[in-house]
């Protein structure tokens, strides 16, 4: 019995949470469509906007990454998200297009 319980204990010892747990995907994805992402995205790559987060030379490679590609994006739309809002968007792009764990 002390074996399982330890057992168990170190794998919720080691269990990581979600990246961006505390964002709000439903918020996240009202921010997308508010600052008009696909707009842009779309002008990018000349058609499908998603093909920016699937591409081959995509620029966001691991959770970490995300969120300063988010910040550069919203500053050349100039929108100020709060960090809060920035896990938000992270969330919903992460559920959305990247799985991240």
């Amino acid at each position: 019995m002390k074996k399982y319980f330890f057992l168990l204990m170190l794998a919720a010892a080691t269990a990581q949470a979600a990246p961006f747990a505390k964002g709000n995907t439903n918020n996240g994805k009202k921010l997308f469509a508010k600052y008009e992402c696909s707009n842009c995205h779309e002008r990018k790559m000349g058609g499908d906007g998603s093909a920016i987060f699937t591409r081959p030379n995509r620029k966001v490679h691991d959770a970490g990454e995300l969120i300063p590609q988010i910040k550069f994006c919203s500053g050349i739309v100039g929108a100020k998200l709060s960090a809060q809002e920035e896990q938000d968007l992270a969330a919903y792009l992460n559920q959305t297009y990247y799985q991240f764990k």
